[in-house]
């Protein structure tokens, strides 16, 4: 299925693409639907997220809630700063993009393809870890955001407080919010090792597309992690198994 889509594009490579944006998109806006309707990491977590900052309000020193805010931090932080030197790594593939395709043009393993496709298939790479980016940047605002709410807290002896409890439940959302969007980064990396298949071959790119859509949904919705951390699972059952 070689048609000519457009030029130096085929049909096929054509239809890859659209294939990956749909399952990346469609998976997206559908794991936010379904998370709301059963278990899942997102919404069994909150309520560790909530109960960690009720018992930050017991605690007259806060040093190791902040600690473990930092090392969240630090992990978004890392991350962040990879995105960006893959980034630099593709803008400098597109520099000397002649060089590359005869380097790889004897590669049986390398699809051979147009100039033009190069292009689109190194700005598609690089616009997805542009995405990854800033949702790494803008996690780590919301954590910064989450900090300052906490250091909104009032003394530990007024914990039980309505205005303590609404503060908690105010950072445990930020925190939530915050950790969905390092997720949403996080999925783009994945999306991005699919991406790099299409080097390869558009029917691989589908597959790998399709394969990465159900290895995150595995992890968020049927995990050994998510029968761990669920409160209404068998706990000792799947510890066992």
């Amino acid at each position: 299925m070689n048609i000519e889509f457009m030029h130096g594009v085929t049909l096929l490579d054509a239809l890859a693409l659209l294939w990956f944006l749909i399952a990346w998109a469609g998976y997206t806006k559908w794991a936010d639907r379904f998370s709301q309707q059963r278990s899942s990491l997102m919404n069994v977590m909150y309520h560790y997220r909530l109960e960690w900052m009720r018992e930050a309000l017991k605690h007259e020193i806060r040093v190791a809630d902040m600690a473990a805010v930092s090392t969240l931090v630090r992990s978004i932080s890392l991350f962040a700063s990879t995105a960006i030197f893959i980034i630099g790594g593709i803008v400098a593939i597109f520099g000397g993009l002649d060089q590359v395709q005869e380097l790889t043009k004897d590669l049986r393993y390398v699809a051979s393809t147009t100039k033009v496709m190069w292009e689109i298939k190194l700005l598609t790479l690089a616009l997805i870890f542009v995405y990854a980016f800033f949702k790494f940047a803008w996690s780590l605002r919301q954590f910064n955001y989450m900090v300052i709410v906490m250091g909104a807290f009032p003394d530990f002896q007024e914990a039980a407080s309505e205005k303590a409890q609404t503060l908690a439940e105010r950072a445990a959302r930020i925190n939530a919010l915050a950790v969905q969007t390092f997720n949403r980064g996080m999925r783009a990396y994945y999306f991005g090792l699919a991406a790099l298949s299409w080097f390869i071959h558009p029917l691989i790119f589908i597959a790998s597309t399709l394969l990465v859509v159900l290895v995150v949904y595995r992890r968020e919705f049927h995990s050994k992690t998510l029968r761990v951390l669920d409160p209404n699972s068998d706990y000792e059952a799947v510890i066992k198994s």
